[in-house]
């Protein structure tokens, strides 16, 4: 490969470590896929890091040592959690969102791509997980949002189960209370799936009594697993005490008045 200019390896180079962040790229592996020395892709990177930096473009981190090298760490202000977030409200505030019973339409928007891309980097900006070893969800919608948030701390995903499935070997199954409709329900998970003594972060879509998150954490027990954080990205407004006491929300949904296609969701204001 013929060397490039500054300009085309910064670009090459931005490009890549977005595309996978939190993984450690060594300086050999930019040295050779560029054919350029050390020093010039230290320069380089010198150059990525700052303007990042000045653009709230996220975080380089540079790794000392043989194994060492340079990843780039998502990060998010509270002026951009506030454009996204808003952005989102604005969608969910649609009257013809509102189902019987008074619940929300939210199956779009959980699986827009570009959504709940920079979603995961809102949580992961929330999150300390530089020791946790797997991002938990249970399905089903739980599962594009924790999708994203895996990759954007480059950790592996966990899918709990409704119902046991063959392909899954021998699991672990519990019975927890619906915080919702306070009936007993199931959930299981592969012995394959996490190692013991873990440490985990869980993310689900909604939180409204905190049943579905406790059974996660209760069913994290049973792996000796230790659970670093819970992230919801919508939490319904308490009118009682909730099954969980500590976790991050990025939406709050204060009521849905069916007969006055009234909705009313802002933002965690912790976050903007």
């Amino acid at each position: 490969m013929s060397k490039l200019k500054r300009n085309e390896r910064i670009a090459a180079m931005v490009k890549i470590l977005c595309d996978q962040p939190n993984r450690i790229f060594t300086l050999n592996y930019f040295t050779e896929k560029f054919n350029s020395a050390k020093s010039t892709i230290s320069e380089d990177i010198v150059v990525v890091k700052q303007t990042m930096e000045r653009m709230n473009l996220g975080k380089m981190e540079t790794i000392a040592g043989a194994a060492g090298g340079v990843k780039y760490i998502p990060l998010t202000t509270k002026e951009q959690n506030k454009e996204l977030l808003e952005e989102i409200c604005t969608k969910l505030r649609q009257a013809e969102r509102i189902l019987p019973g008074g619940f929300l339409y939210m199956t779009d928007i959980i699986y827009s791509p570009n959504l709940m891309q920079r979603v995961g980097e809102i949580f992961a900006s929330q999150f300390d997980y530089k020791n946790a070893d797997y991002i938990v969800t249970v399905e089903t919608k739980g599962i594009p949002i924790a999708l994203m948030v895996a990759k954007a701390t480059n950790l592996p995903l966990v899918i709990v189960r409704r119902d046991d499935k063959v392909t899954e070997g021998s699991t672990v199954s519990i019975n927890y209370v619906s915080g919702t409709t306070s009936k007993i329900q199931r959930m299981s998970l592969s012995r394959r799936a996490i190692r013991p003594g873990s440490r985990v972060i869980i993310v689900d879509d909604f939180m409204r009594g905190g049943g579905t998150a406790k059974g996660m954490v209760d069913l994290m027990r049973e792996f000796d697993a230790k659970v670093e954080g819970i992230g919801v990205l919508i939490e319904a407004k308490s009118i009682g005490k909730r099954l969980v006491n500590e976790y991050i929300s990025l939406l709050i949904l204060d009521e849905v008045e069916e007969q006055q296609e009234l909705i009313k969701i802002y933002p965690n204001p912790e976050l903007v």
